[in-house]
């Protein structure tokens, strides 16, 4: 259970909206909230927030282990509802367990959260709760998430009840098959290796749909079925029967469901598509995510590639927590390569865009570093860059990427890139009153704008 509770005249009011946001699109989580009209950054509502503690600790539910759930967790070794996870390597990340039930899991592992590559050299053993029958067979069947054949391994129920097995970091789609394992329904695939799927809108969109047989034995007549609630999102085509689906396989239907969406001007718009997965007595319903870029998108005015080059650059710099600021000089030396200024097979580089007016009254024409996204085969984000929004208060941090151009990309391939910066602002309404008082300190504000540039390998 959670409750969040801002005050009207809170200076991060914008975060306690996206936080809020989060929350209230998630339906598994109990999630209530409350906004008080006070003019500062306290605490309010102590009382009916000492009442929701009692009735969440008084909830008995909260102790009974969930059929089905997920879990994250930045430590190589963790437990969740009796799931024990022992992990070993050299490089730290994250470990995601996601659909964890009787029947089978996904495992994953991100660099960084939630939208990082996999974690290079990590070995993951998971051990279950006593959930199996003591000293029988079971089948592991192990999909990997990147594609390729499904492996099977046997595994013998300890004594207890447990099941312990080993995997890698690269991702995994996993299932039990034995005594008491229960059958398992068809299984959606990830449809990004992100956190979700980007779209652009005003074209035919084919949606990566595929479907995976966690069984020994085939699945037939395996109806899948789309909806959404979203007006931005047109399915050109809601429902499909496949035939059969051997044990262990999986089927691509991206062809077989093409969209359309619909933005408007700004920043990336989420929406929401719900697949429905059923064979015979077995289904399961899976939100799929998408973020649909702006329209119009427009080109950035300016665009500097860091290829191992230095450069001096205007930045913008807040004043303070009145308002007010002005540009200063950076200078920047990022990437590898021979700085040419051009992204070249075998480089490293980030991507610098001139942004004419940022949020702030006084940011103009000033530089920002960039998040990269594309789906080009040949493009990868290599580092997710963390940087200080110079008099943030929050400790919140800008996000921008370090991408590599794979040493084999062809040359005169073309590549596609979404390049998203924040700006941000102290606003400050000192004529506006949150009930009796006026406002206290600044806003601390911020938005992303999207840009799209394409690229030709030389």
């Amino acid at each position: 259970m959670v409750r969040l509770v801002r005050a009207s005249g809170d200076y991060i009011s914008q975060y306690h909206e996206e936080t809020r946001a989060a929350y209230a699109r998630t339906p598994s989580v109990d999630f209530e909230f409350r906004q008080d009209e006070y003019h500062r950054h306290w605490a309010t509502s102590i009382g009916e927030t000492f009442a929701f503690h009692l009735r969440a600790f008084a909830n008995s539910a909260l102790d009974t282990p969930p059929e089905q759930f997920h879990h994250a967790s930045p430590f190589p070794r963790f437990s969740a509802w009796g799931w024990e996870v022992a992990s070993s390597g050299p490089t730290p990340g994250y470990i995601f367990l996601s659909g964890v039930s009787q029947s089978g899991l996904r495992v994953s592992t991100r660099l960084w959260a939630p939208d990082g590559p996999p974690v290079p050299d990590r070995r993951i053993t998971i051990t279950t709760p006593p959930l199996f029958r003591a000293g029988a067979a079971y089948q592991l069947t192990d999909a990997p998430l990147s594609g390729g054949q499904s492996r099977r391994q046997s595994l013998t129920a300890t004594p207890g009840g447990r099941l312990r097995f080993t995997i890698d970091g690269s991702g995994h789609q996993l299932s039990f098959t034995g005594p008491g394992a229960g059958a398992q329904p068809p299984v959606l695939l990830p449809v990004s290796p992100g956190e979700c799927l980007r779209v652009l809108p005003g074209v035919d969109t084919p949606l990566p749909i595929r479907v995976y047989n966690p069984r020994t034995e085939p699945l037939r007549d395996v109806k899948v079925e789309l909806s959404s609630d979203y007006p931005t999102v047109e399915l050109k085509s809601a429902r499909t029967t496949i035939d059969e689906i051997p044990p262990g396989t999986t089927i691509d239907l991206t062809g077989r469901f093409p969209a359309f969406f619909t933005a408007a001007s700004g920043d990336f718009a989420p929406a929401r598509i719900q697949v429905r997965l059923s064979s015979g007595q077995t289904s399961a319903t899976e939100a799929v995510d998408l973020m649909i870029a702006p329209h119009p998108l427009p080109t950035p005015s300016a665009v500097e590639i860091l290829d191992g080059r230095t450069v001096t650059l205007p930045v913008f710099r807040q004043k303070g927590n009145q308002g007010g600021g002005a540009s200063l000089l950076r200078t920047i030396t990022e990437g590898k390569g021979n700085g040419n200024g051009l992204l070249e097979p075998g480089e490293e580089a980030t991507i610098w865009i001139r942004i004419p007016q940022g949020l702030d009254p006084f940011d103009k024409g000033n530089w920002y570093r960039a998040k990269i996204h594309s789906d080009s085969p040949w493009l990868s984000e290599i580092a997710r860059l963390e940087e200080q929004k110079q008099r943030e208060w929050t400790g919140a941090k800008e996000l921008s990427s370090l991408v590599k151009l794979s040493a084999a990309a062809p040359p005169g391939t073309p590549i596609s890139l979404l390049l998203s910066n924040e700006t941000w602002s102290f606003h400050f309404t000192p004529g506006v009153r949150y009930g009796v008082e006026p406002l206290y300190q600044a806003f601390q504000l911020h938005c992303r704008q999207v840009h799209r540039l394409d690229l030709k390998l030389p």
